[in-house]
């Protein structure tokens, strides 16, 4: 449940490092996504936000069914009245805790890859699958070639099996468009042959970098969209910078020009599997455990609004997320950081 604060509470009257949002960042996002993919064209990914009070606004936006990583999402959202039909996006062998949702009233489907994941779908009460399939991301899904026997395999089992599952991963960070296109296409062929060979309402794919380009999968599951990071940031996508973590610079150089400052957000804070956070009209040099390090210096004292480089687990680092003006320096709500962990 969100918690709003008197109109007086600050930016800076916040303990850093503190994750903030730019509500109208975040509103821009929500209705260009909603434009480009009204309904049940996006499943929105619930792993780059980990938060149903930011699943609320993209439920109010007309985006009803999610995406989720981890059987805590599915959990989190179901308990938040936001489980109508959930796409568990990922194998699990112990699938008792969304039997358990299933039998409460909750649509929870699961993908499988095996006949390992199927048996243990069945036994953990599941009713629903995805046949997930290896669309070129070397990581879960099953070749195009045995979709269709485990599409078999699980309707015997007595599963419904609504269709395929492709992530093409290793396409949608691409910066050149044109690769981005071509490569997206080439991983749909592979999706659309198994779910010709598997059947189904849906086929299910893509991500923020190809939300656009992929028109052959029936719905999306973009979820950086929402509040973006760096890396999204260099494709040239319409969605604005709506996250940050908010820092304190706690030391300077001496002399200051052309020195540097320390702000106190560093490893700890930041997801930096994508390279290193930004601050606008800065460079930042490094960041170690606790500290970030950048140019040019500032105040001792000041408060800098940093980037992450990869939104999904710099999310997972922090426990609550403030709504904000960043304009005014208002802080509207915080929301807690509810989906986190396992």
């Amino acid at each position: 449940m969100a918690h709003r604060y008197a109109p007086q509470m600050h930016l800076s009257e916040l303990v850093t490092p503190a994750l903030v949002v730019d509500e109208a960042a975040l509103d821009h996002n929500l209705a260009t996504m909603a434009a480009a993919l009204p309904g049940g064209r996006l499943r929105p990914h619930i792993k780059a936000h980990k938060c149903t009070s930011l699943a609320k606004r993209q439920a109010a936006s007309g985006h009803e069914g999610f995406t989720c990583a981890t059987i805590r999402e599915c959990e989190g959202l179901a308990a938040a009245g936001l489980g109508q039909d959930l796409l568990l996006a990922n194998e699990v062998l112990d699938t008792h805790r969304i039997g358990t949702l299933v039998e409460g009233g909750h649509r929870v489907t699961v993908c499988v890859d095996s006949a390992e994941t199927i048996e243990a779908a069945v036994a953990g009460g599941v009713r629903e699958v995805l046949i997930d399939v290896n669309v070129g991301l070397p990581r879960c899904g099953c070749a195009q070639e045995d979709a269709g026997v485990f599409a078999e395999m699980a309707r015997a089992l007595g599963l419904s099996v609504r269709g395929v599952q492709g992530y093409e991963g290793h396409v949608v960070g691409l910066e050149s468009a044109a690769i981005r296109s071509e490569k997206c296409e080439e991983s749909m062929a592979i999706l659309l042959a198994a779910h010709a060979a598997v059947g189904g309402e849906l086929v299910s794919a893509g991500g923020t970098g190809t939300y656009e380009i992929n028109t052959w999968a029936s719905e999306i599951q973009a979820g950086s969209y929402v509040l973006m990071d760096t890396a999204y940031g260099r494709l040239g996508l319409p969605f604005h910078q709506a996250v940050y973590v908010l820092a304190t610079v706690i030391s300077t150089s001496v002399p200051t020009s052309g020195g540097w400052s320390v702000a106190d957000a560093g490893l700890k804070a930041f997801g930096m599997d994508h390279g290193l956070p930004a601050i606008t009209g800065s460079t930042v040099w490094y960041c170690s455990d606790e500290h970030l390090v950048f140019d040019p210096p500032r105040r001792v004292g000041d408060r800098v609004l940093v980037a992450p480089a990869h939104v999904d687990p710099t999310i997972a680092y922090h426990e609550r997320m403030h709504l904000a003006d960043l304009a005014s320096g208002e802080i509207l709500e915080t929301w807690p950081v509810d989906l986190r962990g396992w």
